[in-house]
């Protein structure tokens, strides 16, 4: 089976950094894809949480991730600190994606990550409409 790729876009809304604590290094001593996928949570919570949103708050509805692609590319270790790069695109009529570009402080690519997001209401446990002000509020963002 040939290897996922990732078209990765260009353009970047948000970033923030996050240092590799001693619990996120698996048996190879290096960053264990089980806390990258947990970096990239804290990540999309940093975002949403600039933006004044919450996942169970995007404009009234929650959200819950529904798919989810991670390319490693290198390898990162103890006490380095890695940023996240961070794009919204693609959305459709209750979905939307993050784009998820995670490098070291010398721009060495660790891993690219995609997250397929559904707005979800938890009262009526259904996919709902993604609100037209979060998408407004994200296009209008550098």
């Amino acid at each position: 089976m040939p290897r996922i790729k990732i078209e990765m876009p260009d353009n970047y809304i948000y970033s923030t950094t996050i240092g590799v604590r001693v619990s996120d290094i698996n048996y190879g001593n290096h960053l264990g894809n089980d806390a990258l996928v947990a970096i990239l949570h804290e990540a999309r919570i940093r975002f949403l949480h600039n933006m004044h949103y919450t996942e169970l708050d995007v404009e009234g509805i929650g959200i819950i991730m529904s798919d989810l692609i991670v390319m490693y590319k290198s390898q990162v270790y103890h006490a380095e600190n890695i940023r996240i790069d961070i794009a919204v695109t693609d959305f459709t009529r209750k979905t939307c994606d993050f784009y998820y570009r995670v490098h070291k402080s010398d721009e060495t690519i660790v891993a690219y990550a995609k997250t397929t997001i559904t707005f979800f209401d938890y009262k009526i446990q259904k996919a709902v409409g993604v609100p037209e002000q979060f998408i407004n509020r994200v296009k209008q963002l550098p």
